[in-house]
């Protein structure tokens, strides 16, 4: 039992357990967007497996194959694999192992639901990973799409098809991942330009950055605020969204007009909230 939970632990940060956390909440959040009858407990356990294991598995790949820019990344040089704890080939095959069970599981739910988890793996391991992550700074493009993926596969899954409310949501996230990546891009700069990633700061500089990011901030709160409208949220539900959006572009307007590193990081970490609060009453 100790050698297992050992095990658990030291494989258990390859997850990014928060990242995965929050890409799992989207994607419930578009399945209950669709309002449907299918809410037998073992489609949503379901549901949840398939979306965990995917994301995780993806995850886990992207921490295989990036184990040597993170060794010189202070930010990320304490990572499992940066530090040799774990073998190479056992972290590949673990990855591996967790996104086939995840696209397989998610099979049995529904093929097309299992097709859009699958274009996330893709886009995130191979195309923005494996492919241009070490190549342009644009490779966030498809670090968004990735992350679009796992609402507009819920989405599906409720609706049984892509439907244009889908793909509006999953918009919203591809927009919304900039607040992310590219304040993480200018916060950690001096570790991105140690391990030779291409990043936005190094390549545009830090003041189209922060337009960019304030931009991506306010069309992701406009894309969610019409999804919102077209599903037909509940009034009150609506009203509280609207002033978080209010709020956010708020932040985004004053980011624009007074450029600082903390207002920066702020629009960050209230986006990040933005977007929890926006999940949940889209589902209420």
């Amino acid at each position: 039992m100790k050698f297992v939970l050992k095990k658990i632990k030291l494989y258990f940060p390859l997850l990014k357990s928060l990242q995965t956390a929050l890409l799992t909440i989207t994607g419930v959040a578009g399945f209950m967007s669709a309002r449907c009858p299918i809410n037998h407990w073992t489609t949503i356990a379901g549901l949840l497996a398939s979306l965990i294991l995917s994301i995780g598995g993806s995850t886990v790949l992207n921490m295989w194959y990036d184990r040597d820019i993170d060794r010189v990344m202070d930010r990320t040089h304490h990572r499992p694999l940066a530090q040799g704890r774990i073998p190479q080939k056992n972290a590949l095959i673990f990855g591996i192992t967790l996104s086939v069970l995840g696209v397989g599981l998610g099979f049995f739910l529904s093929p097309l639901f299992a097709v859009i988890l699958l274009a996330g793996i893709v886009f995130d391991a191979v195309i923005y990973t494996f492919w241009l992550k070490r190549r342009s700074c644009w490779s966030i493009v498809w670090g968004g799409f990735a992350g679009g993926m796992p609402i507009l596969a819920g989405r599906a899954l409720g609706m049984g098809g892509i439907d244009m409310i889908g793909i509006l949501l999953m918009l919203s996230v591809l927009f919304w991942i900039p607040t992310h990546m590219l304040t993480f891009s200018m916060r950690y700069e001096k570790d991105y330009k140690a391990a030779n990633i291409p990043t936005f700061p190094s390549t545009y500089g830090n003041n189209v950055t922060r337009k960019i990011i304030a931009f991506s901030s306010v069309i992701a709160a406009a894309l969610i605020s019409s999804a919102a409208i077209l599903i037909q949220v509940k009034q009150g539900f609506l009203h509280t969204l609207g002033v978080l959006s209010g709020g956010l572009m708020i932040w985004a307007f004053l980011v624009l007009i007074k450029p600082s590193n903390k207002l920066n990081f702020g629009l960050f970490k209230y986006a990040s909230v933005y977007m929890l609060a926006a999940m949940a009453l889209l589902s209420i």
